[in-house]
């Protein structure tokens, strides 16, 4: 699939799907505001993303509050997609993500100043929801210094992350979690956010 092969309807298709995804995470309190952007790939050769649209309150995004961007997070169809496209762009390329949730939740901004080496969980039912055996298992949710040169971000990002997990924290921001799909990438985001609310409960 190229650019032109994305037409109107396939776009708001997937705008559909960020919308109510979107939605869904506003509900929870982790997208206030116009905070926080989503993103699912159309299109991996080239690589293509559509990702939600600027200064939108998260909501209450329609179908066509999307942007089709590049694999460096620029726009394709004169849209303004959020900031934090690159990002979201180098995430699914270097992880093979088909879905990109980045939130602002106060338990990720809190851990992540708590924990700034890393959040360690183990002996948790809820690691199953992230491909991790339940006991006998340390996995760490890495933690990122915070830029605003999205390529900067994106190489601790590749440094930091631990394959066993489908997230990184970015310190004083907000939690990057990504999937094969925007359904598992939403199910990833619950269970590392609770992880994240569990281990804020624990001094």
């Amino acid at each position: 699939m190229t650019t032109v092969d994305l037409s109107r309807t396939e776009l708001e298709e997937a705008g559909a799907v960020l919308a109510a995804e979107s939605g869904r995470f506003a509900s929870f309190g982790w997208m206030r505001g116009t905070s926080g952007n989503l993103s699912t790939v159309v299109s991996r050769d080239p690589l293509r993303l559509v990702v939600t649209a600027s200064g939108h309150d998260k909501g209450e995004l329609g179908p066509s509050d999307v942007v089709l961007v590049d694999g460096s997070g620029a726009a394709l169809d004169g849209g303004t997609p959020s900031a934090e496209a690159e990002l979201h762009a180098r995430v699914a390329a270097l992880t093979g993500a088909g879905a990109v949730v980045h939130v602002h939740t106060v338990a990720s901004v809190a851990m992540g100043r708590r924990k700034p080496g890393g959040i360690v969980f183990k002996d948790l039912e809820m690691l199953k929801g992230v491909g991790q055996p339940a006991h006998d298992t340390e996995v760490t949710l890495p933690v990122i210094a915070n830029s605003q040169d999205m390529k900067e971000l994106g190489d601790r990002l590749a440094q930091a992350r631990d394959p066993r997990m489908p997230a990184v924290v970015v310190a004083g921001h907000g939690l990057y979690v990504w999937g094969a799909t925007p359904r598992q990438a939403r199910h990833h985001t619950e269970v590392v956010e609770w992880l994240l609310e569990f281990a804020l409960t624990q001094g």
